[in-house]
């Protein structure tokens, strides 16, 4: 039995159709080159990457880098290598390849001294990654957002101080974690308050409580220990609720009324209804126990605060502090080792 034709040309139009695109997509429009080999010696990259560096022509130098670690894998520049590359990846703002980097060479050099730098190098780079993206421009809060890199960077510089107490970056990353523990501590009070205003007392008190227990040196305290205080009121639990409220008595007397009850809007430090109203750009009160980070916050400028921080933003603390972790501007003469590993932090030259 055959086809009609109509058929038969139908079905020849389609296996042409098919042919054409197999065709198309079997024989590609750029041609690939093959990788040839090395095209200089390592010592030759080695020098060109350095040279790169020094003019702070960092995609040059990575390029010079990379063709090391393709075709000296087993060099005398390998490890130094690999270390640059650390450092090049921060400073092309690819904090990824940073971890990446720096996790490889923990694996590859187990007994180098430098090994403290990559460690570093990972809480700095995590840290970053927190703030990559628009945040960095503006004056919105971290800790209302997802922290999950910060957690991890915190984890990080915990487990560099425990291997490298002694290590010329230990004091740096301490400043660091103690930065990053306020920013965690209010991530959970946002958390609390949320779950005050749905009435959730004892997810409320557990936040607290969190805060108080891995962070108890941070601003956050006062309003963690009213908020545990306020819940066990709410929740019937009058004996408990009287411990906290002493304790509070104690250390933070202005947030204890004079009838003995909470004064939870005190411990938030709460605007005005004109404050809340303007997305907290108008009509802030006081606040006495905020963290530098915050207090350098609330002295912008108008347009600044309008701009929500795009616009003439304030030269303030934070800026000299968290900074530590982008690489000051490269001069353009010939930089030490040391001053490299520290990010530009160490060993800087006279002017």
């Amino acid at each position: 039995m055959s086809l009609p034709r109509y058929k038969v040309t139908m079905l020849a139009l389609s296996f042409g159709v098919a042919c054409t695109f197999v065709g198309c997509s079997s024989n590609p429009s750029k041609k690939e080159t093959a990788d040839l080999g090395p095209k200089a010696t390592e010592e030759t990259y080695f020098s060109a990457a350095q040279t790169a560096l020094d003019k702070g022509q960092y995609n040059e130098a990575a390029k010079n880098l990379q063709s090391i670690d393709t075709y000296y894998p087993t060099g005398q520049r390998i490890a130094q290598t690999q270390l640059e590359l650390i450092y090049v990846k921060f400073q092309q703002k690819d904090y990824p390849a940073v971890i990446t980097a720096a996790d490889r060479f923990i694996r590859s050099n187990p007994e180098n001294p430098n090994l403290d730098y990559a460690y570093y190098a990972k809480g700095v780079a995590n840290m970053e990654e927190n703030y990559d993206g628009m945040i960095r421009y503006t004056s919105l809060k971290q800790s209302h957002r997802d922290v999950g890199y910060l957690k991890v960077a915190y984890q990080n510089f915990v487990e560099f101080i425990q291997r490298y107490p002694s290590s010329q970056y230990a004091v740096d990353a301490a400043e660091r974690m103690k930065f990053i523990g306020q920013e965690i501590a209010e991530h959970e009070m946002q958390a609390a308050r949320f779950n005050i205003e749905r009435k959730a007392w004892v997810a409320a008190i557990e936040r607290g409580q969190w805060v108080t227990e891995h962070f108890p040196d941070t601003p956050q305290v006062p309003e963690a220990l009213a908020t545990i205080a306020y819940g066990y009121t709410e929740l019937g639990d009058k004996t408990t609720a009287q411990q906290y409220i002493e304790v509070l008595k104690l250390n933070y007397p202005n947030l204890v009324r004079a009838n003995g009850t909470v004064n939870l809007k005190a411990a938030r430090h709460e605007g005005s209804f004109f404050n809340r109203a303007t997305l907290g750009i108008f009509g802030r009160g006081e606040q006495n126990t905020q963290s530098k980070s915050q207090q350098n916050t609330e002295s912008r400028s108008l347009t600044n605060k309008l701009s929500f921080g795009l616009l003439d933003r304030p030269h303030t603390e934070s800026d000299t502090i968290r900074p530590k972790a982008q690489p000051q501007p490269e001069p353009t003469e010939s930089r030490s080792w040391l001053n490299r590993l520290s990010f530009g932090l160490l060993d800087k030259q006279q002017p």
